[in-house]
């Protein structure tokens, strides 16, 4: 984790030109921008903060950005709480090949920059909430919407438990009538056969 703060703070000076990483024959990624070898979390950590840069293989000269890509998200999809559940992946794979395959692809980019868009003006809005106040006001004031709903919530579970009593109770009632009834009948029958 240390190398990746260190890491960040390098990246921190970078200049706003594409930053050029190379990987090398035996594996490994170079970053020229700060001067040092780098991992697949470190350029994870490149995409989260919005940074354009470019991976060229330094033996062919070709470009292996989008490799190097979906070796980042290989290697987050193994280790935890992964975004493509396998029939996700199943339907990705069917579309290769398949005359939709750019009609899919286009689709999951809009999706993702619409669901992204959505996202960040969420996030604005929670700082905007949140703003300069003191987190324990904004969380106060949180809790002053909700306690209207909550009140209502309460207020409807406690009626609907004393509706599903007085029903049971009702239905007891019922239950002993009937065999009050029941035992009546068979008291009566007795006697008139007496």
């Amino acid at each position: 984790m240390q190398q990746a703060a260190d890491y960040n703070d390098g990246a921190a000076r970078m200049s706003q030109e594409k930053r050029i990483i190379k990987k090398y024959p035996n594996r490994r990624l170079y970053d020229t921008e700060v001067s040092r070898y780098i991992t697949l979390e470190n350029i994870r950590q490149l995409v989260i903060r919005g940074e354009d840069f470019q991976v060229i293989d330094k033996r062919s000269g070709d470009d292996i950005t989008r490799t190097i890509l979906l070796q980042v998200i290989s290697e987050q999809e193994e280790g935890g709480d992964p975004i493509f559940r396998t029939e996700v992946l199943r339907n990705i794979i069917r579309f290769y090949g398949d005359s939709m395959q750019s009609t899919v692809s286009s689709y999951l980019e809009l999706s993702l920059e619409f669901f992204g868009e959505q996202q960040q003006q969420f996030k604005d809005r929670m700082r905007r909430l949140i703003g300069a106040n003191n987190p324990l006001v904004t969380l106060r004031e949180l809790s002053q919407y909700q306690v209207p709903i909550w009140r209502t919530v309460r207020r409807e579970f406690l009626a609907n438990l004393k509706r599903r009593e007085k029903a049971e109770d009702d239905a007891t009632e019922s239950a002993h009538a009937v065999d009050n009834n029941n035992s009546s009948d068979k008291t009566d029958h007795k006697n008139s056969q007496s």
